[in-house]
This record gives structure tokens, sequence and C-alpha cells, in this order.
């Protein structure tokens, strides 16, 4: 469930995610791709477009989504939420545009079983290059609780 993406990829990816963090946030993320691939908590983002589909996913996402690579970057995001949470979930992303980040969001999160589970205390912001160009979105978190 672990596969790794192209390395050229994760580089790069990897590091456009770091630097965009810092550049909404002003806090620092770890730029260096197997550090992100592997880090103890969830991280994973979508491009851009009407259906974005994921584009990244480290292991801890794959491990909580039920997804491996190759399927988790074929997912349209908006299939990380059940449909009553997905109104909730484009009201956050919305926020996030606007906003660059926000710091606080939680929601319930479905797994490719169909078993539920709430993050909580995420970050999510604007995945934004050097140049002010929009490629999407991420999110980052560590507190998961199944839901019954």
């Amino acid at each position: 469930m672990t596969t790794l993406p192209d390395d050229k990829f994760l580089r790069e990816h990897t590091m456009l995610l770091a630097d965009s963090f810092n550049r909404v946030t002003g806090r620092l993320l770890a730029s260096d791709p197997m550090t992100l691939y592997g880090a103890p908590f969830a991280l994973v983002s979508h491009g851009i477009g009407a259906d974005p589909l994921f584009n990244f996913a480290n292991v801890r996402a794959q491990q909580l989504f039920g997804y491996d690579w190759a399927r988790f970057v074929t997912l349209p995001s908006r299939l990380s939420a059940r449909a009553p949470e997905r109104d909730e979930r484009a009201r956050l992303l919305d926020r996030v545009s606007r906003q660059g980040f926000i710091e606080d969001y939680s929601g319930i999160r479905v797994r490719s079983d169909g078993s539920l589970f709430r993050i909580g205390g995420a970050i999510v912001w604007n995945v934004i290059d050097a140049d002010g160009l929009l490629h999407g979105q991420a999110a980052m978190f560590s507190e998961i609780e199944d839901v019954q």
C-alpha cells in the first residue's frame, strides 16, 4: 500500500507543498521528500479544476484512507467525504481560497471500505508557487478518531 511516486515528482511536489506552506502560513514545513512522504501526520493535496483529483498522499494518508498511491492520485478529492459532508467540505475549501489557509478544520472523512473517521486540527492551505500561480490545495492533520 505504500508504493512510491516518481522521484522527480516527489521532489518537486514536496518542495512546492513546503514552499507554499511557508508562503501562506509564515511557518516552516520540512521540504525533504522522504521526510514528508513518511511523516507521522497525514499530508494530501489536490489539483485545480471543477472536480480536482488528489495529486499527493503521503504514506500516513494512504494508510488512513485505505488507498495505495496509484489509486489515491486518480481519486476526486470530494470522495474523501461522504455525500452529506461534501457541502461542508466545499465551504471549507472556499474559505481557504479566500483566506489562503485555515488551521482549525475538523470533519468526517471516509475510507475506501466505507468506514468513517474524524480529523481535527487540520491545516488546509492554497498551494501557490513563487510566481503566485495556484496549483491546488493541501491539508495536513494528525488528530484522527474512528467514528462508529
